[in-house]
């Protein structure tokens, strides 16, 4: 068996207190694809930083083997220093590394390169920092949180390139989807310890209720076992001094192992706070339009939601999904078109911005907006320590300031605030990011039992399916379609759509000479490029340019005869190269053409 790229052995860490870590263990060898899970706060992430060399372990050991290259995605990447993005990214290159690579990544995570650090937006930074980690192909890659403020196209084309990687990876995310789909072994961090299981993340919840309850078994044993041997010391009959000494000795580990004992962290508590009902029809808009300068996000969007529904927006980053939301909900005006809202309605709307809470005030503070320390829930006034431990927060935390909590405990906070307040229509904006499993499960009960309506932002495909009753997904050039079901529903519909439409394309018969012309009926006309295919087809022109460009340069330097005598390894690396690249050009025209072919079948 071929010795392990990276191991850790015995880490424990402590920052004083209740340690973090205890008996962590990781072991990292070839073609290994680990899901690294555990609630928020037990330490995923530090072990990721105890792993990569930027945080030192109060104890363990640490072993990498020689030679190996590790590049490690942190959640808030530093980009000071750098003049624009492709600076950035060329930064992680090793002296062997292929430089062309940072084009492709760049390319393919929507960046020009030229995008300057300061004016970034969360996605946008979290895309240059996945391009600088994934530009050399190091040995290990240990990635946290890498979906976080991902689009969905960007989420899927991710997890296609990790499939192609030769690296070996450690990830941590809360995307379940994501998690199952590139994962093959999970490693679960509990209470300090980690426990591995040589399998993907599809098996680990199962697997993990399992090992809970038979911890709780042995637990019970334990407890069983100490009263039986505190009978004996009570009332058995004396034996030889040296045996009982030592049963004693025993007892008394046995009481140590039980009090000591760190029983699995609770669940939140996520209930929303009733309000009256409103009426059936929550929102009907007619013939939307919204456009900011020559570029239109919405172009004739008409919908009507019901009370008890659930409507998921999808769609990529910057394609008008929050502008929907908020000209659906009254906040801002469309262009042309109307929106009108129901009657009795109660609004509760958390925002994806985090950039809004004064990182100064306290939790308490925070949740009672400064007024005392009672919060009102349900009609109902609470202590907010009471109210703070149905998410999770200890009561010592209540003066703490929200600087000093983690991004999963700022994401629970913000829901514990919007759902302290009465509302029938929750709005929902990226509700999902950085919060545990566990809490995300509450989270869909709660929206799939929610009386009201809710409007759902979110790019977790799996909280989609569970809970969505509808989909609202652009099409390109400003249009917006609803699909029923989840977002699986929606893959399956778009798909059965393009091939039904293609299929009448064929089939179509000429009438006097000419092409019978069919009547467009709406789904038909909604069956365009969509923006991913789009934007391929203006890309890839250029992309094909630059391939033969790159290929006409490699194909000068082996027209040099004296290459192989002067340098065998750079004739070999420039043989390798031009290979590649003309696969790439061939993979390239082979879709440019398809695509052009189903271009102009639709315009036909």
């Amino acid at each position: 068996m071929a010795p392990p790229l990276l191991r850790l052995d015995q880490i424990a860490l402590t920052f004083g207190g209740t340690p973090l870590l205890v008996d962590a263990a990781i072991s990292v060898s070839e073609n290994d694809r680990i899901a690294l899970v555990g609630r928020n706060g037990s330490g995923k992430s530090t072990l990721l930083k105890i792993a990569a060399g930027f945080v030192a372990p109060t104890d363990g050991e640490v072993f990498k083997h020689p030679g190996v290259t590790v590049r490690y995605l942190a959640q808030a990447p530093d980009m000071d220093g750098y003049a624009n993005v492709r600076a950035y990214v060329e930064a992680g290159l090793g002296p062997a590394d292929d430089v062309y690579r940072v084009s492709y990544l760049l390319e393919h995570l929507g960046l020009t390169g030229e995008e300057e650090p300061g004016n970034l937006s969360g996605g946008e930074t979290r895309r240059a920092a996945l391009a600088k980690v994934l530009a050399p192909q190091p040995d290990v890659l240990l990635l946290d949180e890498p979906t976080n403020h991902l689009d969905l196209t960007t989420i899927e084309w991710l997890e296609s390139e990790l499939r192609q990687v030769r690296s070996a990876i450690v990830v941590i995310s809360h995307d379940r989807r994501f998690l199952e789909n590139v994962s093959r072994s999970t490693i679960w961090l509990d209470r300090g310890v980690t426990k591995r299981l040589d399998q993907g993340f599809g098996a680990f919840e199962e697997w993990r209720d399992k090992v809970l309850e038979e911890e709780e078994r042995d637990l019970h044993k334990l407890g069983r076992q100490i009263v039986r041997e505190e009978h004996w010391l009570r009332y058995g009959v004396t034996a030889r001094r040296k045996r009982n000494m030592r049963r004693l000795g025993d007892l008394q580990s046995m009481r140590s192992e039980f009090r000591n004992h760190r029983g699995a962290q609770g669940k939140a508590v996520l209930k929303a706070s009733d309000a009256r009902e409103s009426g059936k029809l929550v929102i009907e808009a007619e013939h939307l339009v919204k456009a900011y300068g020559d570029r239109v996000l919405v172009k004739d969007f008409s919908t009507r939601v019901q009370r008890g529904n659930c409507v998921g927006f999808v769609g990529p980053n910057g394609a008008g999904k929050t502008t929907l939301l908020s000209m659906l909900t009254g906040m801002l005006k469309p262009d042309s078109g109307f929106v009108k809202l129901g009657t009795n309605l109660e609004i509760a709307i958390l925002d994806q911005k985090r950039d809004s809470l004064n990182l100064e005030q306290t939790l308490a503070d925070y949740l009672t907006d400064g007024r005392g320390e009672n919060v009102i829930v349900n009609g109902e006034q609470r202590h907010v320590a009471s109210y703070m431990k149905d998410f999770l927060f200890q009561p010592e935390q209540l003066r703490t300031p929200i600087r000093e909590i983690s991004g999963g405990e700022r994401a629970r906070l913000m829901l514990a605030r919007v759902l302290a307040r009465p509302a029938n229509l929750l709005v929902l904006d990226e509700p999902t990011n950085d919060l545990d499993m566990e809490t995300l499960d509450l989270l869909q009960e709660l929206v799939a039992g929610f009386a009201g309506t809710v409007l759902l932002v979110s790019h977790d495909r799996d909280f989609l399916d569970r809970t969505v009753t509808s989909v609202i997904a652009p099409e390109g050039d400003g249009r917006w379609l609803e699909y029923a079901g989840g977002y699986t529903d929606m893959l399956a519909q778009r798909k059965e759509a393009a091939l039904a439409t293609r299929a009448e394309l064929k089939n179509s018969k000429p009438v006097n000479g000419l092409a019978e012309k069919a009547v467009p009926t709406n789904r038909e006309e909604k069956r365009k490029l969509s923006y991913k295919q789009k934007y391929a087809l203006e890309t890839l022109p250029a992309k094909i340019e630059t391939l033969h460009g790159e290929i006409a340069v490699l194909e000068k330097m082996l027209a040099d005869p004296e290459l192989f005598a002067r340098n065998a390894a750079l004739f070999n690396t420039t043989v390798e190269e031009i290979t590649k690249k003309r696969q790439s050009l061939e993979t390239c025209e082979h879709e440019w053409l398809e695509l052009e072919l189903l271009r102009e079948e639709l315009e036909n």
